[in-house]
């Protein structure tokens, strides 16, 4: 079988275990506060990021550079690899599409080479949850292109719940309005959203109070699973600064539905400049998404 090597960029916020085991090669996505760029050799510890966006500092996200694309691209082309890629929702962003031209023009430059970029349609670890059932299938002895079939069913089934814990940023990003972001925060209420067929994000009401919103996310869990979830993969949960919700969020979901391989992680600067401090998200295989 002709070799072939998983990649994905850091928004899947693949752990670092994950990243060393898989030896998986990853595409920067970028952030800034004000002039000052993030995100390829200079790096900011999530927990100064959220500090500083809790102080009143708006940073910005941007999409990945084509030219690292091809740099990290390249090494493993000239290695005699093919590619498998586990690209960020291209809803939510333009680097699907960065990588996407990329590849089509390196498959000119090495034909006897093949890029396959997979549109996750998805975020953060549910992205981690395809890198690694894309090893798994791998090592079973998958081709890349019965690999990267299997995956595009596959995703249908990922889910991504999650809240925040204030409003603002959602309306800075556009997802709510004004007016809806100062009665929510006035009545203490948490929005819900998840991350629907198509990648884009949809809003799914609201509850009052932190720690019932938390209670909720891992309820919206256990209705979800569908009859026969695959425990080959963790459940994921990831948080903006907030560890101990993100530990009661993994109490909640092993009460609820009996699962013990959980990973926690933070969700990476670029997202989390959307999302803000004291988002928390649940990630996880369960029954096929409906819309």
């Amino acid at each position: 079988m002709q070799k072939y090597e998983i990649t994905t960029d850091s928004n899947s916020d693949l752990p670092v275990s994950y990243a060393e085991k898989f030896q998986t090669v990853i595409i920067p996505q970028y952030y800034a506060f004000g002039e000052e760029v993030y995100g390829d050799e200079k790096h900011m510890p999530p927990a100064e990021f959220y500090e500083r966006m809790k102080k009143g500092e708006l940073p910005s996200s941007m999409a990945n550079n084509p030219a690292v694309i091809r740099e990290k691209f390249e090494r493993i082309l000239k290695d005699g690899n093919d590619i498998l890629h586990i690209a960020f929702s291209s809803a939510l962003s333009g680097s699907y599409n960065n990588v996407y031209v990329t590849a089509q023009e390196l498959c000119e430059e090495y034909p006897d080479r093949k890029i396959v970029v997979l549109d996750s349609l998805n975020v953060s670890l549910a992205e981690t949850i395809l890198v690694i059932k894309a090893n798994q299938l791998r090592k079973e002895g998958k081709t890349l292109e019965g690999n990267a079939a299997y995956l595009e069913e596959y995703k249908k089934h990922l889910h991504v719940q999650f809240t925040v814990d204030d409003l603002f940023h959602l309306k800075r990003g556009g997802r709510i309005s004004g007016a809806v972001a100062a009665v929510g925060t006035a009545l203490n209420l948490k929005p819900f959203l998840y991350v629907g067929r198509e990648g884009t994000l949809v809003s799914d009401g609201t509850t009052r109070g932190r720690k019932k919103s938390i209670r909720t996310l891992a309820e919206r869990v256990a209705k979800t699973l569908g009859d026969a979830p695959d425990r080959t993969v963790p459940v994921g949960i990831v948080h903006g600064n907030c560890p101990e919700d993100a530990g009661l969020a993994a109490e909640f979901v092993k009460e609820l539905t009996g699962i013990e391989d959980i990973i926690i992680n933070d969700i990476s600067p670029s997202i989390g400049t959307h999302a803000g401090p004291g988002a928390l998200g649940i990630l996880y295989y369960g029954e096929e998404k409906k819309n």
